[in-house]
C-alpha cells in the first residue's frame, strides 16, 4: 500500500517532493523519484512495504528502463500472472514483487492488463517508447486516484491535495461539486471537491499521449446485476456451496503478505465471517480489532467478544467517547483531502489506529451491505412504491411535515430516524430514492440554504443515469446497482482508505474479490433479499462458522451517537464565504427540533475543517 503521484510538464524535483510529502503517511517507509527530461515526466513514490520488503521498490522499471511503473494496492492473483508472464518469455527480476506484474503486463497486454488483475490498485504506467502514460484503478476503487490537466500540465495522485503543492495548480472550490456533496454525503467520482480536479472512476483507465497532451478515459469494468437463467435453476445448496468456496477463496487470497495481518471485527454477520474463515490460514492467533462506544444502542462490542471468544482470537477493543471524538475530529477531517459526510469516519479512523499498533494490513467487511442488500432502506422500496401509488402527491408535503414532528430518539437508528429519511425522498421518482433517503439534505432544501434553484435531475444526475441504465425492472435489482456502483465506492470505500491510511494501514475487503463478485451478480435477488429477510444466502453459507446469535440479530450499522454528540460540539461552524447566508437558519431549525439537520451540519463540519486546512 503506498501513495502514488506525478506530473508531466513544468516542475522540477521540489515540487515532486513537496507533492510526496502530503501523503507520506500513505507510505511512511521509503519514498523514491524518477525523472526523464525528454518528456518532462515526474514519478514519484511513498511506499508502506507489504509485499517483497526487500525487492519491491518503486517506481519500478524494464529491463531497459523505458517503461516505469508507481502503484498503490495489491495484485492479489500476481503468482499466477507472473508464471503466465514467465511462461511468455519476460524475465522477472524481484523475488516475488506484485508490482513487477505491472511492468511485464502492459509489455504483453496493453490496454488489457486492468481486465487481467484481481486485486485493489490505481497506478501510473510511464511509457517512453510509445511517449504515453497509462493510468487505471480497480474495478470498486478502493484504492483512490486523482488527475488534472491545466495549461499542458497533467498532474496525478492518490490524493487531490497534493495537487496544491504544485505551482501550476490554484485550489477553487468547485459549486456543482459542493451541491451534490450536501445532497449525497460525499462527492461521486468523476467529481472532487476542486475545480479542474477529476477522480478516475473506478473501473476505468486513462491514456495521455505526452505529443497532443489529450487525454482519453475508458472502462475495463462495471458492476451490474446480471441474473442469469442457469444461476436459477440451479439448486439452493450448490449456490450456497459455491458462494462458501468463493469466499473462502477471497480470504486465502487476501492474507497475502509478509508482514502481520489483523481483523477488523463488529460483531455483524460480515466481519465474524472473514474473521472465521481467516482462522482456517492462520497459523498464528488472530489479532481482531474493535471500537466500542458508552452509548449502548450503538455498541457492538459484546457481539464483537462472543465472536472473539468463539475463535480464540487475540482480541483488541478500545472505547469511542464524546472526549475523544472532540480531540480527533479536526485531524481527521483536516487530513481527509476531500469532505466526507459520513459520520462512520470517526469510529474507522479509531479503529484503524487501534490496529496498526499491532499489524500493517487488516481484513475487513466493506462491500458484503451492498452486494447482499443489507441495508434498511432494501425494506423500504416496496413500501414506497404503494405508498406513491395510493398516496396522492400533493398529499406528501403535509405528510412529510406531521413525520417531521415526530420526537427525535437519540438511539442508533431510531424509527422517528427511518421514517423521516424516507418520506424525504418519496415525492420523488424511484430513481431518486436511494440518494435522496441517505443524503443529508434534498433539493429543495439545498435551494432554500443556497437561495438558488437546485434540481433534482442534476443533482443526482449520476444515481439517475445508473438507475435508467439496469437491464433489470427489479427495485432490489436496481438498488443493489446504485449501492455497489456509486455508494460503495465514492462513500464506504473512500472512507476506509482515508481513515486506514492516516494510521499507514493497509485495509483489505474480501467481499469484493473479483471471482466472487462476478458469482454474486448473478444470483436472483430473491437470494440476497426476500419479505424483509437480507444477505439471505451468506447467513446459509456461513451458518457452521459462526454463533447464531450472530447471525440472526438485527444490523446495528457502524454509525456514532452523532446527535448527542452534535449537542455539545460547539465548534461545529459554517465554512467561510460557501454557505453563510441561511447556515444560521438551518442550524436553529436542528436545535429548535423543528427539522433533524444532524447530516447536514456533520457535513459542514467537514467543510470547514477542509477550508482551514487548505488555509493552513
Amino acid at each position: 500500500m503506498c501513495g502514488i503521484v506525478g506530473f508531466i510538464g513544468d516542475g522540477n524535483l521540489q515540487q515532486l517532493e513537496h507533492m510526496m510529502d502530503t501523503i507520506r503517511h500513505r507510505g511512511p517507509d521509503e519514498s523514491n523519484t524518477f525523472h526523464d527530461s525528454k518528456t518532462r515526466a515526474w514519478l514519484g513514490h511513498n511506499r508502506l512495504a507489504i509485499i517483497d520488503l526487500k525487492t519491491g521498490r518503486q517506481p519500478m522499471k524494464n529491463e531497459d528502463g523505458s517503461i516505469q511503473v508507481v502503484f498503490n494496492g495489491e495484485i492479489y492473483n500476481h503468482k499466477e500472472l507472473r508464471l503466465n508472464l514467465e511462461s511468455l518469455g519476460h524475465k522477472f527480476r524481484s523475488h516475488h514483487s506484485d508490482t513487477e506484474v505491472l511492468v511485464h503486463g502492459w509489455e504483453e497486454w496493453g490496454l488489457s492488463l486492468p481486465s487481467k488483475l484481481n486485486g485493489m490498485f490505481a497506478f501510473a504506467i510511464l511509457d517512453l517508447r510509445r511517449r504515453e502514460l497509462f493510468i487505471s484503478r480497480d474495478r470498486f476503487g478502493e484504492k483512490p486516484l486523482y488527475y488534472t490537466l491545466l495549461n499542458n500540465n497533467f498532474m496525478f495522485a492518490s490524493e487531490s491535495s497534493a495537487f496544491t503543492k504544485h505551482k501550476a495548480f490554484s485550489p477553487t472550490l468547485d459549486t456543482n461539486s459542493l451541491q451534490k456533496f450536501l445532497a449525497y454525503g460525499f462527492l461521486p467520482a468523476p467529481n472532487s471537491i476542486y475545480k479542474g480536479v477529476k477522480k478516475l472512476k473506478h473501473g476505468h483507465w486513462g491514456l495521455l499521449k505526452l505529443q497532443t497532451m489529450k487525454l482519453i478515459t475508458r472502462p475495463y469494468w462495471n458492476f451490474k446485476i446480471d441474473s442469469i437463467e442457469p444461476y436459477h435453476n440451479r439448486s439452493s445448496s450448490s449456490l450456497v456451496e459455491e458462494l462458501r468456496y468463493l469466499l473462502d477463496q477471497a480470504v486465502h487470497r487476501r492474507l497475502m503478505s509478509d508482514v502481520p495481518v489483523g481483523i477488523f471485527l463488529s460483531g455483524g454477520i460480515d466481519s465474524s465471517s472473514i474473521a472465521a474463515i481467516a482462522k482456517k490460514y492462520t497459523s498464528t492467533q488472530l489479532e481482531t480489532f474493535t471500537v466500542g462506544f458508552n452509548e449502548t444502542s450503538f455498541d457492538e462490542s459484546k457481539y464483537a467478544s462472543l465472536v472473539s471468544r468463539h475463535l480464540g482470537s487475540n482480541h483488541h477493543l478500545e472505547i469511542l467517547n464524546l472526549e475523544i471524538a472532540k480531540s480527533l475530529t479536526p485531524k481527521i477531517f483536516e487530513n481527509m483531502d476531500e469532505p466526507l459526510g459520513d459520520p462512520s469516519l470517526l469510529p474507522t479512523w479509531f479503529l484503524s489506529r487501534l490496529a496498526s499498533r499491532h499489524v500493517k494490513v487488516a481484513l475487513s467487511g466493506d462491500g458484503a451491505d451492498e452486494l447482499f442488500a443489507g441495508y434498511d432502506t432494501f425494506s423500504a422500496l416496496s413500501l414506497a412504491k404503494i405508498y406513491q401509488t395510493v398516496i396522492p402527491k400533493n398529499a406528501n408535503h403535509r405528510l412529510q411535515k406531521l413525520a417531521n414532528l415526530l420526537p427525535t430518539s437519540l438511539g442508533n437508528m431510531s424509527l422517528d430516524f427511518k421514517i423521516k429519511c424516507v418520506f424525504k425522498g418519496l415525492h420523488f421518482s424511484a430513481d431518486r430514492w436511494n440518494p435522496s433517503w441517505y443524503g443529508p439534505l434534498a433539493p429543495e432544501e439545498l435551494t432554500e440554504l443556497l437561495e438558488k434553484e437546485v434540481d433534482s435531475e442534476d443533482v443526482y444526475s449520476e444515481a439517475i443515469d445508473l438507475w435508467n441504465s439496469s437491464i433489470s425492472n427489479s427495485l432490489v435489482d436496481r438498488s443493489l446497482d446504485y449501492y455497489t456502483n456509486i455508494y460503495l465506492p465514492d462513500n464506504i470505500l473512500t472512507k476506509t482508505d482515508r481513515a486506514s491510511m492516516q494510521s499507514s494501514l493497509e485495509v483489505r475487503s474480501p467481499f469484493l474479490d473479483f471471482d466472487l463478485v462476478n458469482f454474486i451478480r448473478r444470483l436472483p435477488s430473491k437470494l440476497k433479499y426476500n419479505n424483509g429477510q437480507r444477505k439471505i444466502i451468506l447467513k446459509q453459507a456461513v451458518s457452521d462458522l459462526i454463533p447464531s446469535e450472530i447471525i440472526y440479530r438485527k444490523k446495528k450499522g457502524f454509525g456514532i451517537p452523532l446527535l448527542k454528540w452534535l449537542q455539545e460540539m460547539s465548534y461545529i461552524n459554517c465554512p467561510p464565504g460557501i454557505i453563510q447566508k441561511n447556515y444560521e437558519k438551518f442550524c436553529q431549525d436542528h436545535i429548535s427540533s423543528k427539522t433533524d439537520r444532524r447530516q447536514f451540519l456533520w457535513c459542514c463540519h467537514a467543510l470547514n475543517n477542509h477550508y482551514l486546512a487548505q488555509k493552513a
